[in-house]
């Protein structure tokens, strides 16, 4: 799960009260014959949700109960990354937030603007199928900024965007980027171009430890400083700030020391990564629970990176 820094902003049902004559019944009517019977105890809540853009708190599902636990008073949109669950849909639709599909696709696929269209297609009809309210862009392959992807990546983001502004009345269409546009782990897309094409970009600052190219040692998926400097290289760019949702990880890294030094430095085994020499694959991820649960009998007990502005602990 993840959400971003941002005050809460509830997606009020009111603009489905406004005065706009035969022609949104009639659509609405149309729209969910074509997605066939509403799974909801109230039709209401198979419509397509709208209303004015505002700070989001972006939620991604992955899947079983989880979603039952939220806090809903916060939550806007939700990423459904496990499977489709109406249940959830229509809980989601009721506290006013938006379910949108994962979208992902291998890019050498929608170089062709054919398969490109076809691909865009498929997503828009799922989507009204499952009563859903966009689509989250997940693509975290390579890209090479003077490849044909680099471009057709482009395209796909806008004409996406512009299908589903088209064809869902308010939905919303967002892409996912790495912390920092320095092409992290090879991804050298057209961010300004994307950012421009679409709703707006998630920012995943987390697994920032997936290329290190200074000394091969433990540090935090997520420090403090380097966080908010990819933030900074993005409104440098020319992106708007509005446009940008912070995205923080639900879980820590468990690494393996080689050597643990006296001042609590982790030595790492070398594990590369797309043309890193090392990278955080020497760990791996825990949930926040479960450190929760271990730190109190850890060795140490909670510490604290000065540096990173982050917690850690040490345990045998």
């Amino acid at each position: 799960a993840a959400g971003p820094a941002a005050a809460a902003m509830g997606l009020p049902w009111a603009g489905w009260l406004l005065p706009v004559g035969l022609l949104l019944p009639v659509r609405l009517l149309l729209l969910l014959r074509a997605a066939g019977a509403c799974p909801c105890r109230e039709p209401r809540l198979c419509r397509p949700l709208t209303g004015p853009a505002g700070p989001e708190v972006f939620v991604f599902d992955v899947g079983k109960e989880t979603w039952k636990n939220y806090d809903w008073s916060k939550i806007t949109t939700v990423a459904a990354f496990g499977k489709y669950d109406p249940e959830l849909m229509c809980f989601a639709h009721s506290k006013g937030s938006r379910v949108v599909l994962k979208g992902d696709v291998p890019l050498k696929e929608i170089v062709d603007p054919a398969k490109r269209a076809a691909w865009i297609s498929q997503q828009v009809d799922l989507a009204k199928k499952q009563y859903m309210d966009g689509i989250n862009i997940d693509i975290e392959q390579e890209v090479n900024e003077t490849s044909p992807e680099y471009y057709a990546l482009t395209e796909l983001v806008k004409e996406t965007t512009d299908a589903f502004h088209r064809e869902i009345a308010g939905s919303q269409v967002t892409f996912d980027v790495a912390w920092s546009p320095a092409c992290i782990d090879r991804r050298c897309y057209n961010y300004t171009g994307i950012a421009d094409a679409c709703d707006f970009l998630f920012v995943m600052s987390y697994d920032e430890q997936s290329q290190i190219w200074t000394d091969c040692i433990a540090k935090a998926n997520a420090p403090y400083l380097q966080t908010l400097v990819g933030y900074e290289e993005y409104v440098a760019m020319g992106i708007d700030p509005k446009k940008l949702v912070m995205g923080v990880p639900w879980y820590g890294y468990d690494y393996v020391c080689q050597n643990l030094s006296t001042d609590h430095i982790c030595s790492l085994p070398k594990v590369p990564f797309r043309g890193a020499p090392c990278s955080d694959a020497a760990g791996s991820q825990v949930p926040y629970a479960t450190i929760m649960k271990q730190v109190n009998s850890s060795l140490s007990g909670m510490l604290w990176d000065e540096v990173q502005k982050a917690p850690f602990y040490e345990y045998k």
